[in-house]
């Protein structure tokens, strides 16, 4: 925010219970205001265009308008910053990640869920300042699918809904040859990642080779997140389970509150999924994940990090580095929240700082490093 001005935040939910702990969860935060509530999308649009909030919360399940209605016509009309507040039910979970797909930014789960007071304090907190950062676009109003376009450029043109399976067999023989065997993808981000990845992932081939990722997302709604990319890529996505096997074509999600390492075992690669210290915040933590592969992939990956608040994998992606690793950063112009990239290129962590449109063809045909790029002679 610019200058020493508060964070206005604006609490939109049907329950007066929730609405309660919400305000009194961000009331410490030194530079967090909660402007006002509102019971329903209708009182919001009033209270918006008199309050001017910087961040709404919203829940998606309420009545006169539901959530997802509501944001679609804020995102074309008034975009906003939203941090959606939705209940675990994988419904409710599946629901949210078609709120992300319309513009929001963060998800969390409601009080009651599997946050203690102390935890809900700082995440919802952190979304919302994330939330605070993040650069918006402008969508179409009208009405979406039942299952809705993954992703919108920054132009507002919707990805085709199937355009990764419709795949082009002379992309495969390039991918072929230009990756080498054993070749491991590992992919981290928050804040605007869900989209990022999608948008990643959905020009990737079913012959890309093995893709671990760790976004910034709480449990359950990870599961969803996973399920709705296995719908729209070519690749096979499921959320990582403890002992999963890697294999060429198939991508694996951290689940959320659990940390996701990588381990060499006889006759290749599987991963750990077990609970730990939060790093940098975050379980799933993307430094945790990028440590791991480092140790046992080393030269044999291409990492990605992509956008997020914070500063999350910029250790993890310069460990890469110094192993070997092909790493890549988006740039600025194109994250959400230029916050973990930015942390990562200040490391000169990064071999590469590209647009997101062009990461995917920069993992399937990584430029050969050069003499400026050997371990020890970046900055660090």
């Amino acid at each position: 925010m610019p200058g020493n001005r508060r964070i206005r935040v604006l609490i939109v939910d049907d329950s007066a219970i929730v609405r309660k702990i919400l305000s009194e969860t961000l009331s410490g935060e030194a530079d967090i205001e909660v402007v006002g509530t509102a019971p329903d999308p209708f009182v919001a649009r009033d209270k918006i265009l008199s309050l001017k909030p910087d961040v709404l919360t919203l829940d998606i399940e309420m009545p006169r308008m539901d959530g997802l209605t509501f944001l679609r016509k804020l995102m074309h009309f008034h975009p906003l910053p939203a941090v959606i507040i939705s209940s675990l039910a994988q419904p409710s979970a599946h629901t949210a990640i078609q709120a992300m797909e319309l513009g929001a930014v963060e998800v969390l789960a409601k009080p009651g869920g599997p946050y203690s007071v102390g935890e809900l304090r700082h995440a919802l907190a952190a979304k919302v300042r994330a939330a605070a950062c993040a650069r918006l676009r402008r969508t179409d109003s009208k009405a979406a699918p039942a299952l809705p376009s993954p992703s919108l450029p920054k132009n507002g043109t919707p990805l085709p809904q199937q355009s990764a399976r419709a795949l082009n067999p002379a992309g495969e023989d390039e991918l072929r040859s230009s990756l080498a065997p054993g070749t491991i993808v590992a992919i981290g981000a928050s804040t605007g990642g869900t989209e990022a990845i999608a948008m990643l992932l959905n020009k990737l081939p079913k012959g890309a080779p093995p893709i671990l990722i760790a976004q910034h997302i709480p449990p359950v709604f990870s599961r969803a997140f996973a399920n709705r990319l296995n719908e729209i890529c070519a690749v096979e996505v499921r959320e990582a389970a403890d002992n999963d096997e890697l294999k060429p074509g198939v991508a694996l999600v951290a689940p959320g509150d659990f940390h996701m390492l990588l381990r060499k075992q006889a006759g290749g690669y599987r991963v750990i999924v077990k609970t730990g210290p939060r790093v940098c915040y975050q379980r799933p933590s993307v430094d945790v994940l990028f440590a791991s592969v480092a140790e046992v992939a080393g030269p044999a990956t291409v990492a990605v990090l992509l956008t997020g608040m914070g500063a999350d994998g910029a250790q993890g992606l310069l460990k890469l580095r110094y192993a070997g690793a092909h790493t890549i950063a988006q740039d600025e112009a194109t994250c959400v929240v230029y916050g973990m990239p930015r942390e990562a290129v200040a490391l000169g962590a990064a071999v590469q700082v590209l647009p997101l449109p062009a990461i995917a063809e920069a993992i399937l045909t990584p430029r050969r490093v050069s003499r400026a790029y050997r371990v020890g002679e970046f900055r660090h």
